[in-house]
């Protein structure tokens, strides 16, 4: 079955800047739309980011639009989240997910199959 690990997670500065990494083993990465999903104590699991498959398209919220980038390496079988500017807000546990199929654009929550185990972002003085 596929499974996704993310790390680059850590400790930083408000205003500071952070790449997470998910690195993707089993099945065909290149298949796989992915997305950037985040959650904080107490709130729901919330959607971020998305991407094609080739890379081609991505699409973002609007309280990272301009500040976050996602890019993947397929030849790597990567997917990362570039952050910069970061805000206390921010923290959170950042998770990565792959979805063989597309609902709709972005992704619907239900089109992602494969989840990582998370990595912990924390933006404080």
């Amino acid at each position: 079955q596929v499974h996704l690990v993310e790390s680059g997670g850590g400790l930083v500065q408000p205003g500071g800047s952070l790449r997470l990494s998910c690195v993707a083993s089993g099945g065909t990465f290149s298949s796989y739309w992915m997305g950037w999903f985040r959650q904080s104590p107490g709130k729901e699991r919330e959607f971020l980011t998305a991407i094609s498959r080739a890379g081609r398209n991505t699409y973002y919220v609007d309280s990272v639009k301009g500040r976050f980038t996602i890019s993947r390496d397929n030849d790597k079988n990567t997917v990362y989240l570039q952050m910069y500017s970061l805000k206390p807000e921010d923290t959170a546990v950042y998770y990565c997910a792959g979805a063989d199929r597309l609902g709709g654009w972005p992704p619907l929550r239900t089109d992602y199959g494969f989840w990582g185990q998370g990595t912990q972002v924390t933006v404080s003085s």
